[in-house]
């Protein structure tokens, strides 16, 4: 994406110096000095030495393929990767000119866009299986970049044949991941270019995303690692790609990997990929096939990198020197409601919403683990390899939620990257997004998020053009949305649009089912082999939990620091005396059962220790005031 077109000044009226160069090299035989640019200067030359005729009237011919049929097939592979970018393209720019894509010997495979063209200006011999090579029809965009092997501008009559001069065309190289030209896509219009940067950009993304499904198609049994030094431009066109086979060897790089990693790519292929993404084999490669975004530090700076593809066999198998390291469990949709039959049914529900492509809207107290639902929802879809993109609406400043959501393009205001930003939207294109605390989003921006929920495109700020996206929605709030839609504070149609499946999460005081999620929790701190005594079960099963799951995960977290040894129970003398005393403040209903268990460990560990209050306390794992308080407090 670094290549540009070359830097000198285009001819303000290169139709008048391109008639004039034609008639001194009808007249004089000779191509005059200084007239033309370098680049078309040198292709000209090329196009005198074929022996060809500025002036071909119909001596050129059609030199149509012979077997068109053999030639699509032929070129079956480039032409599944371009079609996505070539619809795109004819939505885009196909009223204004045409849209051509060709292969590495510069014939066409299509022509789409303003096909009217070919008929009023006498173009029969622009079709597919034409062959437009330099050699053949001398100076074309098609041809020459395919010769150049870079992008390639020929702007209002630079073309060498003078039937040619009333258009202009932009054309960008496409490269297999070897770094070979296979290909060639062309914008062509008539008149001058006004703005060729526009063009070059335009067909550079396009030309770029080409090459990136060529990896997957060329290395179908292979590992395509994606990296970037920005995390957010993993999955765009701007991110490096690098073939690996199963032990980590470089067999093929695209373009921006050799930018970023400032190497050539003959430097890069056959090295293992962690000598310059750093960290020792066996850890990376295990790190790279759980299919997550993980992060490195390198001479280079620090890189984030994913596996955009793992073979089945490769995601079977360990690493020989990988670490056995046990991942933390996923967990699964039908393990979150535990035994709640009701809670079950509208997990289920969401989940066939969410197929279904409706949005999901999830409601519940903070600490509920809306989150955690969101996941599983999105682990339990068709788009479970796709990214998950959350946005906590509550937590971006008002002042950048806008640019952070939709991400703008370089320059966009005072203080933007270098380079733009990719926006959570596109960033969660394929896969799904989760808008948390959404009730607390900017009024002024609920209206674009709702055109975007609507027409399913995105128009990042300082951009002209919509990109077109494919998310699946989750929302979730604390808030009563239908009252703040009353108090004009949420929009009504925002509303409707995002409360396809609504789904609202239990407090944690209204389950009953507390000792499996207190296991579940367990298991996600890495204790699934810890237990839980009957005093502090009868303790946690009491409590109100304003903080809810959030909370009891922060409890037991601290229980589990203050074990000691090989312990295996976590009983209530491993709970700090502020957590125990806003476990035993804040109850439900009466906590006599709880004080007198409590008072009966005190009662025990003072009769053990023959009324030494310091080694009972020492016993309990608490202070001795804290023991004599709590004395104090079962008498009153």
């Amino acid at each position: 994406m670094s290549q540009s077109f070359p830097t000198k000044i285009i001819s303000t009226d290169p139709l008048r110096d391109s008639r004039l160069v034609r008639e001194k090299l009808l007249v004089d035989g000779q191509l005059p000095q200084g007239l033309l640019r370098d680049e078309i200067d040198a292709s000209w030359r090329r196009s005198i030495g074929h022996g060809l005729s500025c002036i071909d009237e119909e001596a050129v011919g059609l030199h149509l393929s012979n077997d068109l049929e053999v030639l699509l097939a032929q070129n079956r592979m480039l032409i599944d990767a371009a079609t996505p970018e070539l619809d795109y393209l004819i939505a885009q720019q196909g009223k204004a000119g045409l849209i051509i894509l060709g292969n590495a010997d510069a014939t066409v495979l299509a022509v789409e866009g303003q096909t009217e063209y070919l008929k009023a200006f006498e173009l029969r011999d622009l079709a597919p299986g034409s062959c437009w090579s330099e050699a053949l029809r001398g100076t074309n965009a098609v041809g020459t970049a395919v010769v150049e092997g870079r992008p390639t501008l020929i702007n209002c009559g630079e073309h060498y044949l003078d039937r040619l001069s009333r258009f202009s065309c932009t054309s960008v190289p496409i490269k297999n991941p070897q770094g070979q030209v296979i290909g060639v896509i062309d914008l062509t219009r008539e008149g001058v270019l006004a703005q060729p940067q526009d063009s070059l950009a335009t067909l550079m993304l396009a030309a770029s995303n080409i090459e990136g499904r060529l990896f997957g198609a060329f290395y179908p049994e292979q590992i395509i690692l994606a990296f970037h030094s920005r995390q957010q431009y993993l999955g765009s066109a701007w991110h490096g790609l690098l073939a690996l086979s199963l032990d980590g060897e470089v067999l093929a790089a695209n373009q921006q990997a050799c930018d970023l990693l400032k190497l050539p790519r003959a430097s890069l292929i056959g090295r293992r990929s962690q000598d310059f993404l750093g960290g020792r084999s066996g850890q990376f490669m295990s790190r790279l096939l759980q299919g997550t975004v993980s992060s490195v530090q390198t001479a280079s700076g620090e890189f984030f990198f994913k596996a955009l593809q793992v073979p089945r066999c490769a995601a079977m198998a360990t690493p020989a020197a990988a670490p056995k390291a046990v991942a933390p469990k996923r967990l699964l949709l039908e393990e979150l409601a535990g035994s709640n039959s009701r809670f079950a049914r509208s997990l289920r529900m969401a989940q066939q919403g969410l197929a279904g492509g409706l949005p999901v809207l999830l409601l519940g107290e903070t600490g509920t683990g809306k989150e955690v639902v969101a996941r599983a929802l999105h682990q339990a879809s068709v788009r479970a390899d796709k990214p998950f993109v959350a946005v906590n609406c509550a937590a971006i400043p008002e002042g950048l939620i806008e640019s952070e959501l939709f991400g703008y393009r370089e320059g966009a205001f005072t203080g933007s990257r270098k380079g733009g930003m990719l926006g959570r939207l596109l960033q969660a294109n394929g896969g799904t997004l989760f808008l948390d605390e959404i009730g607390d989003m900017p009024l002024s921006l609920q209206a674009r998020l709702l055109r975007v929920l609507q027409e399913r495109k995105v128009a990042p700020l300082g951009a002209g053009e919509e990109l077109d996206i494919d998310v699946a929605v989750i929302c979730a709030t604390h808030r009563d949305l239908k009252q703040l839609v009353q108090e004009k504070s949420f929009r009504e149609d925002l509303y409707y649009r995002v409360n396809g499946v609504s789904l609202r999460l239990p407090a944690l005081r209204e389950r009953d089912d507390i000792d499996g999620l207190i296991a579940t929790v367990l298991s996600k701190l890495g204790a699934s082999h810890i237990g839980i005594d009957q005093a502090l079960g009868e303790l946690l099963a009491h409590y109100d939990w304003p903080g809810n799951i959030r909370q009891l995960e922060m409890v037991l977290r601290a229980a589990l620091a203050m074990r000691e040894g090989a312990e295996t129970e976590l009983g209530v003398e491993h709970l700090t005396d502020s957590l125990l005393d806003d476990l035993t403040a804040s109850c439900r209903q009466p906590c006599s059962r709880i004080r007198e268990n409590e008072l009966e460990l005190i009662r025990s560990s003072l009769e053990r220790h023959h009324g030494n209050v310091s080694a009972a306390a020492d016993s309990l794992g608490i202070s001795r005031a804290t023991l004599y308080r709590k004395l104090k407090q079962f008498r009153a």
